[in-house]
C-alpha cells in the first residue's frame, strides 16, 4: 500500500493543490459577493455557472485531451483555472464573473479527467479498491483544507484570489515533471437518463436531488454563513467542518447499506436529513458550535444520498452496464447541481438565509416520498443479492467510475500490471 501511494505521489500532490485551490475559491466568491451586497438570487445565477461549465467539461474535454495529449491538456486546463482566479478581483461584474465561473468549471472538469485517467491506468484488480479509497480521502481532506486558505487575506483584496491561483499553478509542477506514461482515454458510455429512470427511478431521483443539495450548499453555504453573521474565519470553519463530516459519515452509514434494504436506508437518510435541515434553519449563528454540528450532520447525510443512489441502481444493473449507469447518474447529479443554486438563491431572497435549508428540507422530503412510493409499488432486491456498497463520490468525472470495485468489466492496464510485478519483486 505504501509503495503504491509513493508511486502516485505526483498525482496525489497535484490533486491536493488543485482541489485545495478550487475549494478555497468557491468559498471566497460566495463571501465576496455577500460583502458586495449582491442580491442572493443574482449570486445563485453567477455561482451556478461553475456547475454548467463542469457538466459541459465532462462531456467534451476528452476531445481536447485526445488531440493534444494528457500533459499539454492538463497544463492548459490548470492555467485557465489559475488565470480565472486572478481575473475575479480585477472587475466585479456579474456577467464577467459568470463567464469566469463557466470557464473555471470547464477547466476543473478537464484536469480531473486527466488525473483520474492516470489513476485508473495505475489500477489493477488487486489494488483498485485501495486506490479508490485513497483518492476519496485525499480529495475530501484537500477540499476541507482549502477552506482555511480563505482566512489568509481580506476577501475584498486580491490576496486570497492570488493564493488560490498560486495553488492551482503549482499543481502543474508535479505532473509536468513526472515520467509516468500517459494513459489512453476511453470515452465512458452513458445510458440516457430517461432509460435509466425506468429501471431505477429511485437511483436517478436520488442522484438529481443530491446534486441540488450539495451543489447549492457549496455555492450558497458561504452566503448563508455571511448572512447569519459569521466572520470570514467562522465561514471557512463552517464549510470545512461540513466537508469533513461528509467524509467521516460515509463509512458507518455505508455499513447500514450492506446490512439492510437500501431503499429503506435512503428513506430514513432523506427523512432525518430533512429534519436536520429544518433544525439548522432555526439555529442561526446564536450558537455557532451547535450550528456547525447540525450542518455537519446535514451535509454528511445529504452526501450519502448519491452513493446510496449508485448502489440502488447497480443492484438492478447487469455488471456490464455498471460503468455506463454510473456515468449517467453523474450527469443526473450535474443537472441537479445546476438547478439547486438557482432555486435556493430565490428562496433565500424570499425567506432570508434560512431559505437555503428550508428548501433543502423540501427536496429531501420529496425524495423520501418518492422512495416510499417505489418501496410500496416495486419489488425489493434481497439483501443477500445486493452488490457490495462503495462510497461513490459525485464531485468527480465519469472516468473514476471505472475504478469502482463493483465493475467486473475492469481490465488491468499493462502499466499497472508491470507496477504490481515490480512491487512483488522488490518485496521478495
Amino acid at each position: 500500500m505504501t509503495r503504491m501511494v509513493t508511486s502516485l505521489s505526483a498525482l496525489l500532490l497535484s490533486i491536493i493543490l488543485l482541489v485545495g485551490g478550487n475549494a478555497s475559491l468557491m468559498t471566497l466568491l460566495g463571501i465576496r459577493l455577500s460583502i458586495e451586497s449582491v442580491p442572493p438570487n443574482i449570486i445563485g445565477w453567477v455561482l451556478v455557472c461553475y456547475s454548467v461549465g463542469f457538466v459541459l467539461g465532462t462531456l467534451y474535454v476528452h476531445h481536447i485531451i485526445e488531440r493534444v495529449g494528457h500533459i499539454r491538456a492538463f497544463a492548459v486546463f490548470a492555467a485557465f483555472a489559475a488565470v480565472t482566479s486572478l481575473l475575479y478581483p480585477m472587475a466585479v461584474s456579474m456577467v464577467f464573473w459568470a463567464f469566469l465561473r463557466v470557464l473555471s468549471g470547464f477547466s476543473m472538469a478537464g484536469v480531473l479527467v486527466v488525473i483520474e485517467s492516470w489513476f485508473s491506468s495505475r489500477a489493477s484488480n488487486s489494488n483498485r479498491g485501495a486506490l479508490f479509497a485513497v483518492y476519496q480521502i485525499v480529495f475530501y481532506l484537500s477540499a476541507a483544507g482549502g477552506q482555511l486558505v480563505v482566512n489568509l487575506g481580506d476577501p475584498v483584496s486580491f490576496m486570497p484570489f492570488s493564493l488560490a491561483a498560486i495553488l492551482l499553478t503549482l499543481a502543474l509542477v508535479p505532473l509536468s515533471l513526472t515520467r509516468m506514461e500517459a494513459p489512453l482515454i476511453e470515452q465512458v458510455q452513458r445510458i440516457s437518463i430517461f432509460t435509466l429512470a425506468r429501471e431505477s427511478f429511485t437511483g436517478v431521483s436520488g442522484a438529481l436531488i443530491c446534486g441540488v443539495l450539495i451543489g447549492s450548499f457549496y455555492a450558497l453555504g458561504p452566503v448563508y454563513a455571511t448572512l447569519v453573521g459569521l466572520d470570514v474565519a467562522g465561514t471557512s470553519t463552517f464549510m470545512a467542518s461540513a466537508i469533513v463530516a461528509a467524509m467521516l459519515m460515509a463509512w458507518p452509514l455505508g455499513r447500514l447499506c450492506d446490512r439492510f434494504d437500501r431503499r429503506r436506508v435512503m428513506f430514513w437518510v432523506a427523512f432525518f436529513a430533512s429534519l436536520t435541515a429544518i433544525a439548522v434553519s432555526f439555529t442561526g449563528a446564536a450558537n455557532p458550535q451547535l450550528l456547525m454540528l447540525l450542518v455537519g450532520v446535514f451535509t454528511g447525510l445529504s452526501a450519502m444520498v448519491y452513493p446510496i443512489s449508485v448502489a440502488i441502481t447497480n443492484d438492478r444493473m447487469e455488471s456490464t452496464r455498471i460503468v455506463a449507469a454510473s456515468a449517467t447518474l453523474l450527469l443526473s447529479y450535474g443537472v441537479g447541481s445546476v438547478i439547486g443554486p438557482i432555486v435556493m438563491a430565490e428562496l433565500i431572497g424570499l425567506m432570508g438565509p434560512r431559505g437555503l435549508f428550508m428548501g433543502s428540507a423540501g427536496f429531501l422530503l420529496v425524495l423520501a416520498v418518492v422512495t416510499s412510493l417505489r418501496i410500496t409499488y416495486t419489488d425489493d432486491v434481497a439483501v443477500e443479492d445486493q452488490e457490495h456498497y462503495v462510497p461513490a463520490m459525485p464531485e468527480t468525472s465519469a472516468v473514476l467510475t471505472e475504478l469502482d470495485p463493483r465493475n467486473t468489466e475492469f481490465h488491468e492496464s499493462t502499466v499497472a500490471t508491470e507496477m504490481d510485478e515490480e512491487f512483488r519483486s522488490q518485496a521478495s
